[in-house]
């Protein structure tokens, strides 16, 4: 890989305005020379967009349009990327240092890898610096799938290729698409990942497959069509497992 590639990072929102400035600013203050940065909002009714605006002479790229959801908005950012490595950052989580984007390059310099991953903390919605739960994703092996692994999608970064080649975000899952999507890329097509061992994003509280009980619900059942969908065959406790890494990451 060529030194300093290109790298595109693309934030979604939707009626983000409370948080989307800490987002925008983690961004803007990385010290990679050669950043790509897209934001896609889904027509917020809020002043997302105001604040967004604040900052547009900075950002590469900046959509407000109406779309089917946060997945629908990162497929609109990998169509425009023109980086050769991309990046998703919610409009909810923040990078914690200004080294993160080139920590990740050299991650992929030294790997000479197809993809890359940190790890996450997830803090109180209010205070930041507060953390709840820490996500160490831990060195990367393939079969670790089947024992219901996944790495932080936040802090997940890979080749524009593999986009290319293998496709987006599957708009059939409603929450589960980044699963599937790391389940396709690094299981199915086996992309040569690497693993930073460094926290590198925060992420506030909440989210879409842990919000409630019913939800969590819903994902196990995405979880397990991810698999199918891919003609892949899980183990018997992979869906078990993956809703109880979670707890350990309490511990």
């Amino acid at each position: 890989m060529k030194e300093n590639p290109r790298i595109s990072i693309i934030t979604v929102c939707f009626n983000a305005e409370r948080t989307i400035e800490d987002t925008i600013k983690s961004v803007l203050s990385q010290d990679y020379p050669n950043l790509e940065y897209i934001v896609i909002d889904g027509k917020s009714t809020d002043d997302s967009l105001t604040v967004i605006k604040k900052f547009e002479d900075q950002i590469s790229h900046v959509i407000s349009e109406k779309d089917k959801g946060m997945y629908d908005g990162l497929n609109k950012g990998i169509e425009m990327a023109s980086g050769e490595i991309i990046g998703m950052l919610n409009a909810d989580d923040f990078y914690i240092s200004p080294t993160v984007v080139s920590n990740i390059a050299q991650s992929f310099q030294e790997e000479n890898a197809d993809a890359a991953y940190a790890d996450l903390y997830y803090v109180d919605q209010e205070n930041t610096d507060k953390i709840v739960r820490k996500w160490r994703s831990g060195n990367y092996k393939r079969k670790k799938f089947f024992h219901g692994w996944m790495p932080p999608h936040p802090a997940f970064f890979i080749k524009k290729e593999f986009y290319n080649q293998y496709g987006k975000f599957n708009l059939d899952f409603k929450s589960a698409a980044d699963y599937e999507l790391m389940l396709r890329m690094l299981y199915k097509h086996k992309a040569k990942t690497a693993y930073l061992p460094k926290f590198i994003v925060k992420m506030r509280v909440g989210g879409m497959s842990n919000a409630s009980l019913i939800n969590r619900l819903r994902a196990n059942r995405e979880d397990k069509k991810a698999w199918k969908v891919n003609g892949l065959k899980a183990g018997v406790h992979t869906f078990l497992m993956k809703p109880m890494r979670k707890v350990f990451q309490y511990l």
